[in-house]
């Protein structure tokens, strides 16, 4: 079995879409996605009506991240607010058809996708070697015990290896140069598919990578390579 992790999505289901026909996941792979399905690219609906499916498979283990829970907290206060639209709530709302003049209304968005985000989506995952998180944590502290503030929002800034001894993987931190930044104890996967870069998938037992953009391209490669081709 392959444990397949997934860095920020943020609404690019022809990355999604491309990315999983590269990786060919078997019935018996596990596929963890780091969070941050929706905002800022322009199908946010696709990309979760995707992992929906996924995750009816019992293929998917779906984390959340810091926009998933900006669009719960929209449906939470019956309006979005001007942080959220201004995050890429904008092109979320209007994946679903909605305009997001005055007063939009969320009871578009299907109840699927709301129960998605609220009930099936975890805080964190942890395996024998790794922990998959979306943003960050404390290093000191056991995982029922982070603050949510790190698992969904703080960046990386030299950050130090976990209690546990285990491999961190996470997303939330743009990698700009389009390659996952490898740390050793922190490994990091975002490489900013909503912004002209790449989706990626990594395996984590082998360090082999996958990777897909918004054209539908596709290039593999290895954890320590210095290049994909």
């Amino acid at each position: 079995m392959r444990i397949l992790a997934i860095g920020d999505i943020h609404g690019c289901h022809r990355a999604l879409a491309a990315l999983l026909d590269a990786v060919a996941p078997q019935p018996d792979d596990l596929l963890v996605t780091l969070g941050d399905y929706v905002d800022r690219g322009p199908d946010s609906r696709g990309v979760l009506d995707h992992l929906i499916a996924l995750h009816a498979q019992g293929q998917l283990l779906p984390l959340r991240g810091n926009h998933d829970l900006m669009m719960v907290e929209a449906r939470q206060r019956h309006a979005p607010d001007g942080m959220w639209l201004a995050c890429g709530g904008l092109q979320t709302l209007l994946s679903y058809g909605i305009s997001a003049a005055e007063d939009p209304d969320l009871s578009a968005v299907p109840e699927e996708h709301w129960m998605f985000l609220e009930e099936d989506c975890l805080d964190y995952y942890e395996t024998d070697q790794h922990i998959f998180v979306h943003a960050s944590l404390d290093p000191d502290l056991p995982l029922p015990d982070q603050p949510q503030y790190l698992l969904f929002w703080e960046k990386l800034c030299e950050p130090r290896p976990h209690v546990s001894g285990k491999t961190v993987i996470c997303g939330h931190t743009k990698q700009r140069s389009g390659q996952p930044l490898n740390l050793g104890h922190h490994i990091c996967i975002d490489t900013g598919a909503y912004a002209g870069g790449w989706l990626t998938c990594l395996d984590v037992a082998s360090g082999r990578l996958w990777q897909a953009n918004q054209h539908g391209e596709q290039r593999t490669g290895w954890l320590e390579d210095d290049e994909l081709m």
